[in-house]
Formats: C-alpha cells, sequence, structure tokens
C-alpha cells in the first residue's frame, strides 16, 4: 500500500482539526450560547433590555439614555431630565447615539472658549467650541431656571440669558509678571453682552474679547465670584457620563425634579416620589458605584400611570 507523502499527510490533518474546530467552534458553541440568552431571566438582557410600550412597541433600551426635550431642545416640562451625553449624532444632532459613544474629553483646565465668528454664530460656526466650564455654567444656568432655584456656580458669570465661564486673560508687562497692561474676559464675545461680568481687575478696565484676536499671551486667571461652592444643583445634572449612553440619574437630581414634574401632571409629588423609588437601583453588589434613577424607565412608568392631563 502506497503511502501518502508526509507533506500531504500534515495538509489533510490540519484540514481535519479547521473543520472539527469550525463546527465545534463557529457553530456549535454560538447556538449553545444564543440558546442558554433564552432562558428565563436571561432572555431580557440577551435581547438588549428593550422597553415597550402598552402596545408592545419597542420605545428605547434601559441600558441607553434618551434626552426629553422639544425640537428646540428646550427640557419637556412634564418629563424626568436626563444627564448631558457627548454620544452626539454629527447629522442629526441627537445625543445618546451608541454608535458615536464617548466622553467630552474635556477636563477641569478646560476654561476657554473658542469664540464663533458673530457672522455665524455658535451654530454656523464649525470652529467654533465651548469650554468645559462654560457648558457646566450654561447648564446649570438653564437647570436653575427650570426647577426654580439658584443656578449660579463659583467660577461661572451671567451673560444674558445664559451664563459663561468667568474667566479672565490679564496680560504683564514682562510676561508672567510686571504691572498689568490688559485685561480681557476671554468668554464674553463684544456684541454679544453689554459689558464684561467684571468691569475692573486690579485698577485695569476689562475688556470685551473680539473675534479673531490673539490672546495667547495673556495668563488665565478664572474668577471665583460670590456663588455658593454647594450648589442646590447636582454634578451629574451638568456633567456627561463616561460613555455619553448613561441612562440614570442620581436621586439628588431626580429629587429636584419631583416638584415640576408633579405639578405638570396634576398628581402629589409624594406619588412622583414613589416612582422614583421604584425605578432607584442601589450600588452594585452593595458596595460598587453609586445609586441610580433610570430616566427612560422612570419617564415611560409616569406616562403609563400619570398621563398629563
Amino acid at each position: 500500500m502506497t503511502r501518502l507523502p508526509n507533506w500531504i499527510s500534515s495538509h489533510l490533518a490540519a484540514l481535519r482539526a479547521l473543520l472539527v474546530f469550525t463546527v465545534l467552534l463557529g457553530l456549535l458553541y454560538p447556538l449553545g450560547m444564543v440558546a442558554v440568552a433564552q432562558l428565563p431571566g436571561l432572555r431580557d438582557n440577551a435581547q438588549g433590555s428593550l422597553i415597550t410600550d402598552e402596545n408592545g412597541r419597542v420605545i428605547g433600551s434601559s441600558l441607553i439614555g434618551q434626552s426629553f426635550t422639544d425640537s428646540d431642545g428646550d427640557a419637556i416640562p412634564e418629563y424626568f431630565q436626563s444627564r448631558p451625553s457627548a454620544a452626539v449624532n454629527a447629522e442629526t444632532g441627537q445625543p445618546y447615539d451608541p454608535l458615536t459613544t464617548s466622553a467630552s474629553n474635556l477636563g477641569p483646565e478646560d476654561v476657554v472658549d473658542t469664540l464663533p465668528d458673530p457672522d455665524k454664530g455658535w451654530d454656523g460656526d464649525d470652529n467654533a467650541t465651548k469650554s468645559l466650564l462654560t457648558q457646566v455654567c450654561e447648564r446649570s444656568y438653564a437647570i436653575g431656571k427650570l426647577e426654580g432655584v439658584d443656578g449660579s456656580r463659583p467660577y461661572c458669570a451671567d451673560s444674558g440669558d445664559s451664563a459663561v465661564g468667568a474667566v479672565l486673560k490679564v496680560f504683564y508687562s514682562k510676561g508672567l509678571k510686571g504691572d498689568i497692561t490688559r485685561v480681557v474676559s476671554v468668554n464674553e464675545e463684544c456684541g454679544t453682552v453689554d459689558e464684561p461680568f467684571v468691569s475692573g481687575y486690579k485698577g485695569v478696565t476689562v475688556e470685551c474679547a473680539k473675534y479673531g484676536d490673539d490672546y495667547a499671551k495673556g495668563i488665565i486667571t478664572p474668577i471665583r465670584g460670590d456663588a455658593s461652592a454647594d450648589s442646590p444643583i447636582p454634578p451629574d445634572a451638568v456633567a456627561g457620563s463616561a460613555s455619553g449612553l448613561d441612562p440614570n440619574i442620581s436621586p439628588e437630581y431626580a429629587e429636584l425634579q419631583v416638584e415640576r414634574v408633579a405639578e405638570q401632571r396634576g398628581v402629589t409629588e409624594d406619588e412622583v416620589r414613589s416612582l422614583v423609588d421604584e425605578h432607584t437601583t442601589g450600588r452594585a453588589l452593595g458596595f460598587m458605584g453609586e445609586a441610580g434613577v433610570n430616566v427612560v424607565e422612570l419617564n415611560v412608568a409616569l406616562d403609563q400611570k400619570y398621563p398629563k392631563k
């Protein structure tokens, strides 16, 4: 009997191994995992933790947040509001986009805005960016107005119907020292404010910022102001999560919204708090993370139990 050459035998053995492992790992294992995922208690998670309305229509996932705002981006008052999201769809402008999940990657030292072309404004100038500080100031101001509380924060300055980071660029005669020669409020663009949030700094008149001017040589100088550090608006209300998709808010932020939601829906605050408690989860395993309120599930429950009258 003629034996096959060694190189052919080796290739046949490799082919057999390939076929066996393809069947085991490429077919039987995936099918087994799919079958296990359909077991009671696992099926909902495996399907994406989907949320359906009373008609069985999928309206979201308990794992992904949603924004409850109108076409202008203003909060719909009868709903609990989610935390900010940096996962924004570039085409639609909608937040909580799973395909663009991300954080803003802005840190505590990001305090200076890149001002927009006055002819284009913030919405029309793609090169304009708001610093993390200004974003926090704007959000806190808006939430304070919505909830009827003080939205001021230590390093924020009122700017018309919003707020900006209270930051100056201070120019010295000898670079980092010497006499102060010029002071500019870099987050307040000329033409958008009547006057800077502070008129003078150490005897020098403060100027508004002019689009296109170079202020790189100035020293960044945040101004603290008189606002209390103990804001009634919790941090998660003004800062996004690491993924940009977090559907949870803190119990403190939920409590801040209870009065407004109850009034809008014509029910008592205790009735709304009861629903909040039902959709509040504690720390994972009792010690990891923080307690959270799932806004998506809570708002669905509100519509089902206490529809707006």
